[in-house]
């Protein structure tokens, strides 16, 4: 009878037969935030084709104020006609309706960057504009970042920055290649002055993709 207990007691003790840890529960998985909805819009310049990724979940009142131009043709046959440089290969150009009153539309409600969480990197679509809520069918792209644009609570005055909607996903080097083109010194008045093209750049269509 000893040796049976002594037998069984030396089996139990063993790795064999010990009670084994108990299992860890997997890691929750963590699926990534969905991407915010977007739009994709061809701009089909004489220059070459700049694609736009619009911010259509995060900046709707923007984009939707976009794609009605887009949609209505009313950027058939614009021109950018502005190139700001800022320093070499840094600053923005611009584009638009310039009050044309065949084609532009009622100016529309701003969307400041505190409230899109957008911001004004390399390649920023963005709305121009003179004060908050007068934005309509005249835009702009960045070369490089830049913050300044962005909307600042703690400045003084209007600090609502511009709107950005959007980004540029292909052409890039059709915009630099438009910043780089010679400006006219004597067109333009205020900051503007001798930022005018002297050749402007035409957008032959503008469509969704």
């Amino acid at each position: 009878m000893m040796l049976r207990f002594a037998l069984l007691a030396a089996l139990i003790s063993t790795p064999a037969f010990a009670q084994e840890p108990a299992a860890a529960p997997p890691a929750p998985v963590v699926q990534p935030a969905p991407k915010p909805v977007t739009v994709r819009v061809d701009l089909e310049t004489s220059e070459g084709r700049i694609v736009l990724e619009l911010e259509k979940e995060r900046a709707p009142i923007t984009t939707a104020n976009f794609l009605r131009y887009v949609d209505q043709k009313r950027l058939n046959g614009i021109t950018f006609y502005r190139a700001s440089k800022v320093a070499p290969g840094y600053g923005f150009i611009q584009g638009g309706v310039r009050n044309d009153p065949k084609r532009v539309l009622p100016p529309i409600k701003h969307e400041p960057t505190t409230k899109t969480g957008l911001t004004h990197s390399d390649g920023t679509i963005t709305m121009a504009r003179n004060a908050p809520g007068t934005a309509s069918g005249d835009f702009v792209i960045t070369v490089g970042a830049i913050p300044s644009m962005d909307a600042d609570p703690k400045q003084p005055g209007d600090n609502l920055g511009f709107a950005a909607f959007g980004h540029v996903v292909e052409g890039m080097d059709i915009v630099r290649h438009i910043l780089d083109e010679p400006t006219s010194p004597t067109q333009g008045t205020g900051v503007m002055k001798g930022q005018f093209l002297v050749a402007p750049v035409k957008i032959v269509s503008a469509h969704r993709e």
